[in-house]
């Protein structure tokens, strides 16, 4: 990874010349999605995501991933009310709970989604999608709130599984051409399809 420095930090500023003309660009592409208007475009989002990853990986040595805080998290609460129990735990004596790179990087996310949201104007407190609404009805808030947790719990077992999530296999691994990381972002979006579809389709 010292060997890579140099190149990263080429590569991060080579990005960061470049997001601003990628914005003028993406802005006068035709509007796929039905966003309202000042909402951010999805290119620049996902162009902003990569110089974080390259600028992780340059000036911190990190690679961008978020499911050990959805360890360190939990580690933290227990620790705080029972800590000699939880660090009797065989994770957590390998693994003490603590404030971590990814449990920042996980608060920051939420935190910037809020920004983005707000700033363009999608920020409209409306709990369920029109997508859900249309399959399930108005009133089903229970089974929305259900399903979001259930499927973010099948999605951390299934990272802590596969030694990464959507954002360390999907973003980080890809970007340093891993091929065990091509390998699950390809089963990621496969199982999304196919989820969707048992979900909307029958």
């Amino acid at each position: 990874m010292k060997r890579a420095g140099p190149l990263l930090i080429a590569l991060s500023a080579v990005g960061l010349t470049a997001a601003p003309a990628a914005a003028a660009v993406v802005h006068d592409l035709p509007r796929d999605y039905p966003y309202p208007t000042g909402a951010w475009s999805p290119y620049l989002a996902g162009a902003l995501i990569g110089v974080l990853a390259l600028l992780g990986l340059a000036l911190a040595n990190r690679p961008i991933g978020a499911s050990s805080a959805y360890a360190d998290a939990p580690g933290l609460l227990s620790r705080a009310v029972a800590p000699r129990w939880t660090l009797s735990l065989p994770y957590y004596k390998d693994e003490p709970p603590k404030v971590s790179w990814t449990l920042v990087l996980v608060i920051a996310t939420v935190l910037g989604a809020l920004l983005a949201a707000w700033t363009g104007g999608e920020l409209n407190g409306r709990y369920l999608q029109d997508l859900w609404i249309a399959r399930f009805g108005q009133e089903s808030h229970a089974w929305r709130t259900i399903a979001a947790f259930a499927g973010g719990i099948i999605m951390a077992y299934g990272a802590r599984l596969a030694g990464g999530c959507t954002s360390g296999h999907g973003i980080s691994g890809t970007l340093q051409l891993a091929v065990s990381s091509w390998v699950a972002l390809i089963c990621f979006f496969i199982g999304g399809a196919i989820t969707a579809m048992l979900i909307y389709r029958l």
